[in-house]
């Protein structure tokens, strides 16, 4: 996916035969609603006591998602929301256990589209 985003004009990205999305990698990056991507995860308890609302209407955050106890969080101004996500861990008592910022990649819509990473297979039955 990396060398996808780098080297390709446009790109599809397929799940199990089917075309989920085409565009060019900024296109379909930016169709995640923001540009980076802030990771982060609070103590056992905190993170199962937290949800995605809890998160969902920080400035600059467009969409939450969850993930074995992890939190996604797609925002446009990293500078903004961070501060703000602090605040609002501090103000509900969570304590912060790991934190990452990055740029969105392709990785990340084919995770939005297709509900699993690359390297988990299709389960077949």
């Amino acid at each position: 996916m990396d060398e996808a985003e780098r080297l390709c004009d446009r790109v599809a990205i397929v799940d199990s035969g089917r075309v989920m999305a085409i565009g060019t990698p900024q296109q379909l990056i930016a169709s995640l609603g923001g540009e980076h991507v802030i990771e982060f995860a609070c103590d056992g308890s905190d993170g199962q006591r937290l949800g995605s609302a809890a998160f969902a209407n920080l400035p600059a955050v467009s969409a939450v998602e969850t993930e074995q106890g992890r939190f996604r969080l797609s925002v446009r101004e990293p500078h903004v929301a961070l501060p703000a996500l602090l605040a609002r861990l501090e103000a509900t008592g969570s304590q912060l256990t790991s934190l990452s910022t990055r740029h969105a990649s392709l990785e990340d819509v084919f995770v939005k589209l297709a509900g699993r990473h690359l390297n988990e297979g299709n389960e077949a039955s």
